[in-house]
């Protein structure tokens, strides 16, 4: 070698950067800011904290995302519709739904999702697992935010109003359901009669119309229906249950379909009732 050569070669040598090892996971780092970031895992701190909400962050840059909350930044848009975020990572997952793709897939069925998170909750269904409990009433839910709206049959609450008619609701499912009233959007359609309505649940009901299908049997007696609420009303001739009450006739009846029949015959006449309908010809309805 010549002596401009070694030379060449000793400055191409980069020093070997020294190795940090995590005392309680072994895991490496080449730096010592990264080791003391890591830590932060182990010992759960939290350094940074939101001057709004107090929330704290392990991560200056966490912190910084958490802002666009407040902020309403969103920084991240989609080139293919109006879809803006606040993190590129929801923005890869946003994609999916223009590309179609599903990467996840159940092993036990043929559920297919757009994020880990979806097949981990999808995977409940198999398992039964609801690990969230309503302390009011015992009800049990697979996800956190399902009790949450659980909780506003106990509180009253109805944080959804429709904008043209005030009616409010407890879902922003139930409120967009209910817009197609004013709209008179109906998107699903039978191929079979050409039957259309406004949500997916009633075209699956519908066309048991067409396949006969009934798989709610009664206990009692064996009697089929093609619904549940046919086949809760109809347990009721068994057990005796006769909640709705007719407010001009003491007699109660079982069904409130029935109950809608009585007092629409019930006609005041210079100061009588005129019932066209017998008792026993309403239970028998």
């Amino acid at each position: 070698f010549t002596a401009v050569s070694r030379k060449r070669e000793e400055t191409d040598e980069k020093p070997l950067c020294p190795v940090l090892n995590c005392d309680d996971c072994g895991k490496r780092f080449s730096r010592t800011s990264n080791l003391t970031r890591h830590m932060r895992v182990h010992t759960g701190q939290k350094p940074f904290a939101c001057e709004f909400c107090g929330q704290r962050f392990s991560r200056k840059h966490s912190l910084k995302r958490h802002m666009r909350v407040h902020t309403g930044e969103k920084p991240f848009a989609c080139e293919l519709c109006e879809y803006r975020c606040t993190k590129k990572s929801h923005l890869n997952t946003h994609m999916k739904v223009h590309t179609g793709e599903k990467p996840f897939a159940c092993e036990l069925c043929e559920y297919r999702s757009t994020k880990k998170s979806h097949l981990n909750t999808h995977m409940k269904v198999h398992t039964g697992e609801k690990p969230f409990a309503c302390e009011l009433c015992g009800q049990r839910f697979s996800l956190k935010n399902n009790l949450n709206t659980h909780m506003r049959v106990h509180t009253g609450e109805k944080p959804f109003a429709c904008e043209l008619c005030g009616y409010r609701l407890t879902k922003k499912s139930l409120l967009n359901d209910h817009m197609k009233i004013h709209t008179g959007e109906k998107p699903f359609l039978c191929e079979l009669c050409g039957y259309r309505c406004t949500k997916k649940s009633y075209l699956n009901d519908h066309r048991k119309v067409h396949t006969r299908e009934k798989p709610f049997a009664c206990e009692l007696c064996g009697q089929r229906f093609s619904h549940r609420n046919n086949l809760n009303t109809h347990v009721k001739f068994h057990t005796g249950d006769k909640p709705f009450a007719c407010e001009r006739n003491p007699t109660s009846k079982a069904v409130e379909r029935q109950l809608g029949l009585l007092s629409r015959s019930h006609k005041l006449q210079g100061g009588s009732v005129e019932t066209p309908f017998s008792y026993n010809s309403i239970l028998l309805f």
